[in-house]
């Protein structure tokens, strides 16, 4: 199993590059999307990132177009969406896939690392299900915004259900756990 940091992935301006560049940092790795209802966790996502980078935290954003095709844009086009409606400063990365035969890398190796959400995922799911919408099943991602906690070491920690929110106390208090070791 390759490490997390040794992964190439590209940055939304088109950079080749690792996550080793975050070596040492507690990263918190979301799939996000413009067109979806969850997209206003961008803010919270932005304010955790805020809150605590300066204890060696980052919130790294990988745009998706998996579900119900939700981020349909270019690159150039997500980052002005980002920049412009929700002042995003944290690190943005091209558009991958999440699920799927075209599955990222980095993605097989996070859903492998932990197959389980915390939060209400299912209710989340029959909501989406009730939509006609084909939510993920475990351990594929299940929709847009979940979240996976890594620690400073590279080992994947939490996993967070889309519903959950930036500001809930779980995903906050295990970031303040993980910055402070």
């Amino acid at each position: 199993m390759t490490a997390i940091q040794d992964i190439p992935v590209r940055t939304i301006t088109g950079e080749e590059t690792t996550l080793a560049a975050y070596d040492g940092q507690v990263l918190l790795i979301v799939n996000v999307a413009s067109k979806c209802g969850l997209t206003p966790q961008y803010e919270g996502l932005e304010k955790l990132h805020e809150q605590y980078r300066d204890q060696g935290f980052s919130v790294l954003g990988f745009p998706a177009n998996d579900f119900a095709g939700q981020e349909p844009g270019t690159d150039e086009e997500i980052a002005e969406f980002c920049t412009s409606t929700f002042n995003v400063q944290f690190p943005m990365f091209s558009k991958i896939a999440v699920t799927g035969a075209e599955k990222h890398p980095l993605y097989q190796q996070l859903t492998a690392a932990m197959a389980q959400a915390e939060g209400d995922k299912e209710t989340h799911r029959a909501r989406l299900e009730g939509y006609g919408l084909p939510a993920g099943q475990d351990p594929e991602v299940l929709w847009n915004f979940e979240k996976f906690l890594v620690s400073r070491s590279g080992e994947v920690v939490g996993r967070y259900a889309p519903s959950l929110t930036p500001d809930d106390a779980r995903l906050t208090g295990a970031v303040e756990r993980e910055v402070a070791k």
